[in-house]
């Protein structure tokens, strides 16, 4: 019996057309691209079903509101498809993958997220193999786990990083082993499978709480940013140099993590470098930040970082269980 996949259209180059404007997102042109898709009919391809989102969003413009529709278009059908391929935008893709992997609660089917640097309507798409390659590994379930999928590439989602803004192999995941790849033949590597977290699926949905990325560079000036960090925003993601260092003037940034800290943040401490992972005390420029309370991301993602935050957050945790937790592989997001 043939397995049945759920096709979510939300946008993104892979759906739009040309205009004076340049390339814009039209609803209702994804199905006849697809019907001049031959491959699509072919025997060994599973049977799929289309549903486009209302309105259709170039991927810049998702919200944490978006991630919650498509996360309630999976839940809703969630019963009714072997697994389901969302059409996205490559922008903001990683954030929508990672976000997914801890919406998803208990899942235990594939999610497949992938796109294109190329519209459908040109020659050239690469949208076509991305598109067909996500259907048939939706449909054999090896990795039942939010994934992306592009360029031969097989990734974990909340792994994944956007590489590049023009190339065709636009993704990968520096710090974790590709799922599979696709060549001849889509060869399933052996990666470890993310902690099982419940016997039973349920969709988190999550709040627009105020979070922030604040990226370090050399001569910063961290008292410019001191009120931003401790009276609005209530995750952090802070963006260092190589694996958690900070510049000798973070001497003033301490006590704005410590009050940020006491009014109720959680501030995460991540790497400028793709690859690499974050060990707060291996230099003395980076041991007084967990004094402070900030803690580390280990060789997570900036996305990774912000979704999860938004997750624990969203789960009504303590402070201390969210810093606690940021620390804790939950979804394969993270090597200790």
């Amino acid at each position: 019996m043939k397995k049945r996949i759920c096709l979510i259209h939300t946008g993104g180059t892979i759906g739009m057309i040309r205009s004076d404007k340049g390339y814009l997102p039209k609803e209702g042109y994804l199905e006849t691209a697809l019907l001049e898709i031959s491959d699509l009919r072919n025997e060994k391809m599973p049977d799929f079903d289309l549903f486009e989102m209302s309105p259709l969003l170039d991927s810049s413009d998702m919200a944490v509101g978006d991630w919650n529709r498509i996360g309630e278009e999976i839940a809703s059908r969630y019963d009714l498809y072997d697994g389901f391929v969302v059409l996205h935008g490559t922008d903001t893709m990683a954030y929508t993958a990672s976000a997914l992997s801890f919406m998803l609660e208990g899942l235990n089917k594939p999610v497949i997220l992938t796109g294109s640097q190329i519209p459908l309507c040109e020659v050239r798409s690469d949208g076509r193999d991305n598109l067909i390659t996500s259907l048939l590994i939706a449909s054999e379930g090896k990795y039942n786990e939010v994934c992306l999928y592009f360029g031969g590439r097989l990734l974990r989602g909340n792994r994944a990083t956007k590489m590049s803004a023009d190339g065709l192999l636009a993704f990968d995941s520096p710090n974790c082993p590709r799922l599979a790849e696709a060549g001849i033949s889509i060869r399933y590597l052996p990666v470890q499978k993310p902690p099982k977290t419940s016997e039973s699926f349920s969709l988190c949905h999550l709040e627009d709480v105020p979070i922030g990325v604040l990226k370090v560079f050399p001569g910063i000036r961290f008292p410019i940013f001191e009120k931003l960090m401790t009276e609005r925003l209530k995750g952090i993601v802070l963006e260092t140099f190589g694996a958690g260092n900070i510049p000798g003037e973070g001497d003033a940034l301490l006590p704005i993590i410590q009050r940020a800290f006491q009014a109720g943040s959680v501030i995460t401490v991540c790497s400028q470098c793709p690859q690499g992972t974050v060990s707060l005390g291996t230099y003395k420029t980076s041991s007084p930040l967990k004094n402070a309370g900030a803690v580390s991301g280990f060789d997570m993602t900036t996305e990774a970082c912000v979704a999860k935050l938004y997750y624990l957050f969203s789960k009504h945790y303590s402070k201390e269980e969210i810093k606690s937790l940021m620390e804790e592989n939950l979804r394969g997001e993270l090597t200790k």
